[in-house]
């Protein structure tokens, strides 16, 4: 039996660019400081893919930590300019110095080079064109800025 396995390989699958709407402050619950941030909006763009980020289905539930990082539940409804319609989960976290992380908090731009924002994703879709989405396994690299954040997601090959 060979035990060489292929060394994974990530490709560009989009970029997603989203706004968003006021957090709602859950306050602190067993499982940390909840806070609701909803995705109002938006776009994504990709070598094979673009459309929109459909509001009202859209939002990251975050549990901050209290040094300052986050984990995130985000989950995120896209339609393509085809008209399919995808679901996006990303679980991960936000982490760094606590000054960067407070600057953060204070709604400042941060370059996401001082700090990690990382995710595992899941893509679902019914669109029989775009199946190979729901077998893939996905990361994303993200940024926050003062009205948006933004996601570069990537297919593990």
């Amino acid at each position: 039996m060979s035990t060489d396995f292929p060394t994974p390989r990530l490709r560009h699958v989009f970029r997603i660019d989203a706004s968003l709407g006021q957090p709602i402050d859950v306050g602190d619950t067993p499982a940390g400081h909840r806070r609701i941030v909803p995705l109002t909006g938006g776009s994504f763009s990709g070598p094979e893919l673009k459309g929109t980020v459909l509001p009202g289905g859209s939002a990251d539930w975050q549990i901050v930590r209290e040094d300052g990082s986050s984990l995130g539940d985000i989950r995120i409804t896209l339609q393509t300019d085809a008209g399919e319609v995808l679901c996006l989960q990303s679980r991960g976290v936000r982490h760094g110095p606590p000054d960067v992380l407070a600057r953060l908090a204070r709604g400042e731009q941060v370059s996401p080079t001082e700090y990690t924002f990382r995710t595992s994703t899941q893509i679902e879709t019914a669109a029989p064109e775009l199946q190979w989405l729901n077998n893939g396994v996905f990361i994303a690299a993200g940024g926050r800025q003062p009205a948006g954040v933004s996601y570069d997601v990537y297919i593990v090959e």
